[in-house]
């Protein structure tokens, strides 16, 4: 006879996804979820609590989710990475659900995940061409000059801050790949990273965490990685 756990591995990807959703669902992107919460959006008829355990460890071992365990009551997060291997699993051509799958909490978390995520970064296209455009434009008589001093470069990212702020009502939480992309080519990205975080220690701006409204990988990649603070993806304006 095949075990419930061997039927579940069986389906590998498609629960993993669908464990990732729930969890997202119940806000876990934002906050810890009570592991038994969690066990228990995903359990179907007849399946028991212990046969999600190894798809928590394997989500565990590649950085989808954040196991903690506080006064004894193990909870859950989903990370950055869980985030963007949700939203690739969604997009997958081999994503399908079996009959049994579908149930009123998994239809409801699809249609949140598509009007709060798909949907933003389908309007975010013609978005950040403007954006983008809009940046050069105000860069445009001096797009050729190299950024080659720390306040040059305060300077430069204050005012295209302030410009993507304004335009774009972004509420003091601009997206650091706009800013990258804004600044362009006048210097090098390592230096770009050092000196926005030379900002940060020195109490201008705040860079926070979070992903990026699509998860694009190419978003993610312009946005900032550190060791100690892992993916920033905001910057808020401390003081000027």
């Amino acid at each position: 006879m095949v075990s419930k756990t061997t039927g579940i591995q069986s389906k590998g990807t498609q629960v993993k996804t669908l464990t990732l959703l729930a969890l997202w669902d119940l806000g876990g992107a934002k906050a810890e979820v009570k592991k038994s919460d969690l066990t228990k959006r995903v359990t179907r008829t007849k399946e028991k609590a212990k046969d999600y355990q190894l798809v928590f460890e394997e989500l565990q071992q590649t950085g989808a989710i954040a196991i903690a365990t506080k006064n004894r009551v193990a909870k859950i997060s989903l990370t950055d990475k869980g985030l963007q291997i949700l939203g690739d699993g969604l997009k997958s051509q081999d994503f399908e659900f079996a009959g049994q799958q579908i149930g009123t909490p998994v239809a409801n978390a699809l249609v949140k995940w598509i009007r709060q995520i798909d949907a933003v970064g389908i309007s975010q296209i013609n978005s950040d061409k403007q954006s983008n455009q809009s940046a050069k434009d105000a860069m445009v008589s001096k797009k050729s000059e190299v950024i080659a001093s720390y306040d040059k470069f305060k300077s430069v990212v204050l005012e295209v801050y302030g410009k993507l702020n304004y335009e774009y009502n972004f509420n003091h939480l601009v997206p650091i790949y706009r800013i990258r992309r804004a600044v362009g080519d006048r210097l090098s990205r390592t230096q770009f990273n050092d000196w926005l975080l030379e900002m940060q220690a020195d109490d201008i701006l705040q860079l926070q965490g979070g992903s990026v409204e699509d998860s694009a990988p190419d978003k993610i990649e312009d946005s900032i990685t550190t060791v100690l603070d892992g993916l920033r993806c905001y910057a808020k304006l401390l003081k000027v």
